[in-house]
C-alpha cells in the first residue's frame, strides 16, 4: 500500500541545499587559507554559512517529524542531515581558531589541508544532487575516503613536524590544534559519504 502513496520530494533539496551550503563555506575556508590575514572578516563570512546549516538542519529535522512516508529509511535522513551540519560546524570551528589565535598567514600544510576540505565537499555536492535517483554516488564516496587518507596523512606529517626545530611551545599548541580540526573537518566528508553509500546499497 504505502508504495502508492504519495512521498515528500521536499528533503532531496534540502540536502540539496546543505551541500551546497558547505560547499561555500569550504570554498571560503581555501580562500581564507590562501589570504595574508584579515581572518576575523573570513571568520565572520564562514560563520554565516554554519548559521545557515543550522536552518537547513532544523528545517530537514522539522520536516522529518511531520512527514509519514519519507523517501528514504528516516533514520538515514536524520544521520544525514546531522553529518552534514557536522561539516560545516568543523569548517567554522576552523575559521574560529585561526582568527582567535591570530594567526599571521596559514602554513602550507594547512593550506593544503584546506584544498582537501574543498575538494571533499565538492564530492559531496556532486553525490547529493545524485540522492533523488540513487545513482553515480559511489564513486565520489571513494574520492572522499582517498582525500580523507591524504588528509590524514598531510596531518600527520605537520604536527610531527611542529615538534622539530625548537618551535615555540605556544606556536606548537596553536598548529596543533588547527590542524587536527582540519583533518577532523575531513573525517566528517567521510562521514557523509559512509551514510551515501549505506543508503545506495540498501536500495541497490
Amino acid at each position: 500500500m504505502f508504495r502508492f502513496m504519495p512521498r515528500d520530494e521536499k528533503f532531496f533539496d534540502l540536502f540539496e541545499d546543505a551541500a551546497h551550503n558547505i560547499q561555500e563555506a569550504a570554498a571560503a575556508l581555501k580562500s581564507m587559507a590562501e589570504s595574508d590575514g584579515d581572518y576575523e572578516a573570513w571568520w565572520k563570512q564562514i560563520e554565516e554559512f554554519e548559521h545557515t546549516g543550522d536552518r537547513i538542519t532544523h528545517d530537514l529535522i522539522r520536516k522529518l517529524n511531520q512527514t509519514f512516508i519519507t523517501p528514504l529509511d528516516r533514520e538515514d535522513i536524520h544521520q544525514l542531515a546531522s553529518r552534514l551540519d557536522d561539516v560545516v560546524d568543523l569548517i567554522e570551528a576552523v575559521a574560529t581558531r585561526m582568527a582567535l589565535y591570530k594567526i599571521d598567514r596559514c602554513t602550507p600544510e594547512a593550506k593544503r589541508l584546506a584544498v582537501l576540505i574543498h575538494e571533499s565537499a565538492e564530492q559531496i555536492l556532486l553525490a547529493v544532487k545524485n540522492l533523488k535517483d540513487l545513482k553515480n554516488i559511489l564513486s565520489h564516496c571513494v574520492e572522499i575516503n582517498r582525500l580523507e587518507n591524504i588528509a590524514d596523512q598531510v596531518s600527520r606529517d605537520a604536527i610531527a613536524a611542529l615538534f622539530t626545530g625548537g618551535h615555540d611551545p605556544v606556536e606548537i599548541m596553536k598548529w596543533k590544534e588547527i590542524y587536527e580540526t582540519l583533518e577532523t573537518a575531513t573525517d566528517r566528508c567521510e562521514d557523509v559519504a559512509d551514510i551515501l553509500e549505506r543508503v545506495v546499497l540498501k536500495h541497490a
